[in-house]
């Protein structure tokens, strides 16, 4: 029998997520029926919105992705030794009837690591890729703005601004991340922490104003940029990480004499909006783009299961440049 670890929500998050927070159990899992197969995990990834998920209850394991192998099957469509991405949590093993599972591209190259299935080519990468063309629906010669640019989606958002043709500035909050940036190849890239004045930064990287802002962190940072938007500016509104662990009411909105006169549109998105042919086109184009090296990488991989939580707030915190990733 297969003694599964799992880490459970103990207590709801109030503020910045604590180690009493998590707990972690272990369960034995049970025989395998027909149409099963047993998944054992072997990277996971840890995200901001599981920090806001309402579907969460005290005691549930903690949700999100993993790329894990098959270890033992009954169902044909899934032989041992497959590998998949699953929605099985934070769990070192599970079991699955195989309906939501999803297996890599078959023309995966070996020399790119699996885990890039839950970044750059997964959920992230997507969500740039949607939030960029689809939301935004930028062109080339456009000015693109980008917070947490040094980060999972960010960093992704950043080079397809590139690829398009466009001018691409970025804000993070490290000068390690500002040095990724600029080697991403970002026109201009600083450290909003260190900057005398957010304002008089961003119009000196862009006289002229912002065509596009895809807005990861939301907060003041979010009205600031806005209020230098040009005419009929898109906001693509992916994250507001800024807010996720504040207990105070949260900052007041950007000014709508702004948003009216400025004819702005600004829209929120959910990645999973994308399904069926649109998804596999935009997952190709990524694969495509990094296997030829348009697109880099960075993962910021942590060893091992029981570092999950510690994984978790530290990307909360911004201790990771691109993506983090959990080895299990």
């Amino acid at each position: 029998m297969v003694q599964a670890k799992r880490w459970t929500l103990k207590k709801q998050f109030e503020g910045n997520p604590k180690d009493s927070n998590f707990e972690l159990k272990t369960a034995e899992l049970p025989p395998l029926k027909t149409g099963e197969v047993l998944l054992e995990a072997l990277f996971l990834t840890v995200d901001p919105y599981m920090r806001i998920s309402q579907t969460m209850k005290e005691g549930d394991t903690l949700l999100g992705q993993q790329v894990a192998r098959v270890v033992e099957s009954k169902n044909s469509a899934f032989p041992t030794g497959t590998i998949v991405l699953a929605f099985s949590g934070w769990t070192t093993h599970s079991i699955s009837d195989g309906k939501k599972l999803e297996r890599l591209p078959e023309e995966w190259p070996d020399t790119l690591p699996l885990s890039l299935a839950l970044g750059t080519i997964g959920m992230p990468g997507l969500t740039a890729y949607f939030g960029l063309f689809d939301i935004c629906g930028v062109k080339g010669g456009e000015t693109v703005m980008v917070n947490a640019a040094a980060g999972a989606v960010g960093s992704t958002v950043g080079q397809l601004a590139k690829l398009k043709g466009c001018k691409v500035v970025g804000a993070a909050g490290s000068d390690e991340k500002v040095a990724y940036m600029k080697k991403l190849g970002y026109d201009v890239a600083f450290n909003y922490k260190t900057v005398e004045s957010l304002e008089e930064t961003l119009k000196k990287a862009s006289p002229d104003g912002y065509d596009c802002y895809f807005d990861n962190v939301g907060g003041e940072f979010s009205n600031v940029v806005i209020s230098q938007m040009k005419k009929f500016g898109r906001v693509a509104i992916c994250g507001a990480i800024s807010t996720y662990n504040s207990t105070c009411p949260l900052p007041p909105g950007p000014s709508p004499r702004v948003i009216i006169y400025q004819e702005i549109r600004m829209e929120g998105f959910i990645v999973y909006r994308w399904q069926g042919d649109v998804r596999q086109k935009a997952l190709n184009d990524l694969l495509k783009w990094v296997s030829e090296g348009k697109i880099q990488y960075h993962e910021y991989v942590i060893e091992g299961f029981e570092n999950m939580p510690a994984a978790f707030m530290g990307m909360l915190k911004g201790d990771n440049v691109g993506k983090t990733i959990v080895k299990v």
